[in-house]
């Protein structure tokens, strides 16, 4: 099974309560906080530390995310030197910070959704993905131009939702922004996200679970078929 865990980093506005926290979590994570410029980078930095501090304790069964030894892999994804047989994957945008933990390969992603990024969707998504986004008469790179304003509105939902499952199969496979994102397709059909058999990383099936608890943002996580995810995130508090 795979849980997914978010908090609002919002909180840590208060700087003796981010102080506080920090001495939570492990040098490494500490390290990777005091090199960001931007006070709200640290603060999401740190909730995805404290997420994962979260979900140890439940998870590991009363592990600390600050008595963790971290390895990283040829591309730069983190695991832990005692714990393999634990995965987990962070993501943060906005004022939320996610952590996804759980016995197989994960992969998640959160994302703002913002208007005027379908350039991006232009650039970088396949066509069964453009045709997904726009139709079966899809706009060029016009930012969605000819479309009437409640069209565009949920153009841009369905483009967020393609990004962030498309940025959680990069993160499950290690690979990152190193595989071309036009290596694989992302295929909505009804309730079922895939990304398709032309994937050039595997010859593994991969599955999406979708969230959209918090408003105004877009959440997905991937895991490898068959492999149970939780029905909805949970909220951490502080």
């Amino acid at each position: 099974m795979i849980h997914t865990y978010y908090m609002d980093v919002t909180q840590f506005e208060d700087k003796t309560l981010f102080q506080e926290k920090l001495k939570f979590l492990s040098p490494c994570r500490r390290h990777k906080i005091a090199q960001l410029q931007q006070e709200k980078d640290k603060w999401r930095s740190l909730g995805a530390g404290l997420a994962l501090d979260h979900a140890l304790k439940i998870y590991g069964n009363g592990l600390r995310e600050q008595d963790m030894e971290y390895v990283f892999g040829e591309w730069g994804k983190p695991s832990f030197q005692n714990y393999p047989e634990i995965h987990f994957s962070l993501s943060h945008s906005g004022n939320y910070a996610v952590c996804s933990i759980g016995e197989s390969p994960v992969g998640n992603d959160i994302e703002r959704i913002r208007p005027g990024r379908l350039k991006v969707a232009d650039r970088f998504f396949t066509a069964p993905e453009r045709e997904f986004l726009y139709g079966k008469d899809p706009v060029c790179a016009a930012g969605g131009q000819g479309h009437k304003s409640e069209n565009r509105e949920e153009i841009t939902q369905r483009m967020f939702r393609i990004w962030t499952m498309k940025e959680s199969f990069l993160k499950v496979t290690g690979r990152g922004m190193t595989l071309p994102l036009q290596d694989f397709s992302v295929i909505v059909d009804g309730e079922t996200k895939v990304v398709d058999g032309k994937q050039r990383f595997d010859d593994v099936t991969y599955y999406m679970r979708e969230y959209d608890e918090i408003p105004g943002y877009r959440m997905a996580v991937c895991c490898r078929a068959g492999v149970e995810t939780a029905d909805h995130p949970e909220r951490i508090l502080s």
